[in-house]
């Protein structure tokens, strides 16, 4: 992708004034101030979720379960908004794969449909079903698994045997053992798990009644305690906060970083455009909901929001402040309205798609072969997507910063390797 290189007197010139270094800061701040808030809402959320789950497990019935997914659902959508945080904050990268890892192999923590197949050179415990698993045989050694805790999800069976497949904890951990696997392939409908699977005595359908509303729970619990975590990273006294202004210059690059790595390779490439390619109803984010449509809303959102600004918590109130958009505004205002109005023809984009699924052309109906519907709805996302980089690209210029390799992908620059 080609840069554009101003030769206005008037940028080197404010680069160099003490107002344009503390403006600087104070877009940091800001940057820094709505991560604290989404990761404090997407923690409010997971309690949420954690309070429901355990309402669930003490009195299964069908509402309980309908709660429980409606918390779920309702907790993706500040976290989907955190993920432009990624790339570019290392703390973010080191932590993200406990709470948000995709695609999983779903057997290896509970029963699946027997057209799943089983274990396979890529991973042997692909079919695992731990759930059904008190004791289970690890590289050789033969694992206890009769008590499923946070800790034995988090430090033994999550990316067991150094397969990243082997997702163990998380959202989409939850998820599957909510809804169960969607079945449905490029039909109506997501996973329909019955509340029976966590019921007690003969009401229990499946087996393992007891021990999935452990995994459950233990899930949940982690969940709630990594957000903990991440949440106090941010605050005034954290890690993440601290490597953001270390240097100001640095902070901007990772703001941006995380910007086009979203927009470019992970969104419009990895969660978009390959699903597409493949025609694959298992390559959706949110797989077993359905959800995806949200996912991919919010995740764009998140994009723009960080740009702007501005976020709109999830009890209403606004956290805002001086803004990227502010930054480029007093050095190429052209170039921040370009800026604007890429992120907002993303947001149409993505908000057509979202309506859509809403009024029942789900996003996994839309990934399937000769549907030009789908195909249009999810192209116009991409389109979005990858054009609102190209104008990222020239921020990064603008802003005199170092070059940044945003991430790629083969759907996007090297097709045929898809297929290989």
């Amino acid at each position: 992708m080609k840069h554009s290189f101003l030769s206005s007197t008037a940028l080197l010139v404010a680069l160099a004034t003490p107002a344009f270094a503390l403006e600087k800061t104070a877009v940091l701040d800001t940057y820094a101030d709505i991560a604290a808030a989404k990761y404090e809402d997407s923690l409010i959320t997971a309690q949420a979720l954690q309070t429901a789950v355990d309402a669930l497990i003490a009195a299964p019935s069908a509402e309980a379960l309908q709660a429980t997914k409606q918390a779920w659902l309702a907790a993706r959508v500040p976290y989907q908004q955190t993920e432009v945080y990624r790339f570019g904050n290392a703390i973010v990268d080191d932590w993200e794969g406990k709470v948000n890892a995709w695609p999983l192999d779903e057997g290896l923590i509970d029963y699946v449909d027997s057209a799943y197949g089983g274990p396979s050179d890529e991973n042997e415990l692909a079919a695992l079903n731990v759930v059904a698993s008190p004791s289970f045989a690890l590289s050789g050694a033969q694992v206890d698994a009769a008590a499923i805790t946070p800790a034995f999800l988090s430090d033994t069976l999550h990316e067991a045997d150094g397969v990243e497949a082997n997702v163990a904890t998380g959202y989409h951990a939850i998820e599957f053992l909510l809804w169960g696997q969607d079945l449905n392939g490029h039909g109506a409908g997501a996973g329909n798990r019955s509340w029976t699977d966590y019921a007690t005595g003969d009401d229990c359908t499946n087996d393992n009644c007891n021990r999935r509303g452990e995994y459950l729970k233990a899930a949940t619990d982690l969940l709630v305690a990594d957000l903990e975590w991440m949440t106090t990273q941010w605050q005034s006294d954290g890690a993440a906060r601290a490597a953001l202004m270390s240097d100001e210059n640095t902070g901007l690059s990772a703001i941006l970083t995380g910007m086009g790595s979203l927009s470019y390779g992970e969104q419009a490439g990895e969660r978009m455009r390959l699903g597409l390619m493949l025609n694959d109803p298992e390559e959706e984010h949110d797989c077993f909901s359905d959800n995806t449509h949200n996912s991919h809303y919010y995740d764009g959102l998140g994009v723009q929001n960080v740009y702007l600004g501005e976020y709109v918590r999830v009890n209403g109130t606004l956290v805002s402040g001086p803004s990227l958009s502010d930054l480029v505004a007093a050095t190429d205002a052209s170039l921040d309205a370009e800026m604007r109005g890429k992120l907002s023809g993303t947001m149409m984009a993505l908000g057509r798609i979202k309506t859509a699924a809403e009024a029942g052309f789900a996003y996994d109906q839309m990934l399937e072969r000769g549907n030009d519907a789908g195909e249009a709805l999810v192209m116009g996302g991409v389109n979005g997507l990858i054009d609102q980089t190209r104008s990222i690209e020239r921020v990064v210029t603008a802003l005199r910063l170092d070059q940044i390799a945003f991430e790629g992908s083969d759907s996007l620059d090297d097709p045929n390797a898809v297929f290989q």
